[in-house]
């Protein structure tokens, strides 16, 4: 046992080769993902960079919306958040009935995206996988569509709408917009490669309508692009300011954004009602994002690995 001892320290002792090459290939893998990680140093300074300018302004929004309008724009700026949002909601509900215009927002865009992502899907579902004449430029014609800006017909629209008797109703706000160009077309790109030819037979064997594949079939498969959909119309419909000034002028009727700006151009301007009446309208879509963004990445993956 001695003898076994003062080999191996006599080994280390005298510098043994085997273990010299252990100790550096250690320090070489050390020394390499050292590099790796203070290479990687800068892109993070960058990123961390740029989340906080793109993040600083929806802080310093829910900040001032904490303050009252005598302490607003004092300086040095307030960073942190103050007293004064319980008598900024108090004055903004007392400037405008703000509930029935939040109620009007949820309603008209809960709509939208429930009408959008049906017909949307059955569109997509009918150029992706059946032909029919004149198939091509009905396409051609979607895609033509897409390119043209939406404030070019208001005039015509505004006149079709008004003999249809749908001013100061939500239906101008939805019903256009059930067979949205842009939505077809993500839903027809989608479906071309997710909904396998063999799946649709074998609905078909089983006794299943065309339109039982489109409920049990393709709206199941849908999901990641359905959800994506989803997202990009609430939001737009959210933030729609045109459609809902044109079409909605009663202010117990208009959404979130029109009400906003009528109390913004008042002339005695509560400026802490209407930063208060900005952030509670960001709640809805950061809540939408932070509640669904992970579904919306897993669901695309998932479809891209199927696809």
């Amino acid at each position: 046992m001695s003898q076994r001892i003062t080999r191996s320290e006599r080994a280390f002792s005298s510098r043994d080769p085997r273990a010299t090459n252990v100790w550096g290939g250690s320090q070489g893998i050390t020394s390499r993902h050292l590099n790796k990680v203070l290479r990687r140093v800068p892109v993070y300074l960058t990123l961390c960079l740029f989340v906080v300018l793109f993040a600083f302004p929806f802080y310093y929004l829910f900040v001032l919306a904490t303050w009252p309008r005598q302490l607003m724009f004092t300086s040095p700026p307030r960073l942190w958040f103050g007293p004064g949002l319980a008598h900024n909601i108090h004055a903004l509900f007392e400037a405008i009935p703000f509930h029935v215009n939040f109620f009007n927002s949820v309603g008209i865009s809960v709509s939208a995206v429930v009408t959008q992502l049906f017909f949307c899907t059955m569109g997509g579902f009918a150029f992706a996988k059946y032909s029919f004449k004149g198939q091509n430029v009905l396409f051609s014609l979607i895609l033509a569509l897409i390119a043209v800006p939406p404030f070019l017909n208001i005039i015509p629209f505004f006149q079709m709408m008004s003999a249809f008797g749908w001013i100061n109703t939500w239906y101008p706000l939805i019903v256009p917009m059930m067979a949205n160009p842009f939505g077809i077309f993500l839903m027809t790109q989608f479906l071309k490669t997710s909904i396998p030819p063999d799946l649709m037979d074998a609905g078909r064997i089983d006794g299943m309508s065309e339109f039982g594949i489109l409920l049990r079939v393709v709206f199941p498969l849908a999901k990641p692009a359905m959800s994506v959909l989803g997202i990009v119309t609430f939001v737009g419909t959210w933030n729609n300011f045109m459609g809902a000034l044109v079409f909605l002028p009663n202010l117990e009727r208009t959404t979130i954004p029109v009400a906003l700006a009528r109390l913004f151009h008042q002339a005695h301007t509560d400026y802490g009602a209407v930063m208060a009446g900005t952030a509670v309208s960001l709640l809805p879509i950061m809540l939408v994002f932070v509640f669904f963004s992970r579904r919306i990445i897993s669901d695309l993956q998932a479809g891209a690995l199927r696809g």
